[in-house]
């Protein structure tokens, strides 16, 4: 079955740096584009990344500071995540991307907070 595992969050200061990684397991990773999405504590879901076909895809928000990477040969995901702000405190999700457009299947997230 499908299984996505997030892991690499914490506590980081203000400019700091972090890297998130998404193990995968039970599909063809390859095949499948791949997204990240945060929520904020006491927020929606906020899409943050996207990787697939060799194109990369960036909300505004992070875009020049986060950088999605895949390892289609360890079938995992990553994010680059520079010069972090106290807004980007969230849980971190990897999903799937299904063959209808639609996020089918996500992990269990990560927790990233930025604070001083």
């Amino acid at each position: 079955q499908v299984q996505l595992v997030e892991s690499g969050g914490g506590l980081v200061q203000p400019g700091g740096s972090l890297r998130l990684s998404c193990a995968a397991s039970g599909f063809t990773f390859n095949s499948y584009w791949m997204n990240w999405v945060r929520q904020a504590p006491g927020k929606g879901l906020e899409w943050v990344s996207s990787s697939g076909g060799g194109s990369t895809y960036y909300a505004d928000s992070v875009k020049g500071r986060f950088t999605i990477s895949r390892d289609n040969a360890k079938n995992t995901l990553y994010l680059q995540m520079n010069s972090l702000k106290p807004e980007d405190t969230a849980v971190y999700y990897c999903a799937k991307m299904g063959s209808y457009s639609n996020m089918d299947y996500w992990g269990k997230g990560t927790l990233v907070t930025v604070s001083s």
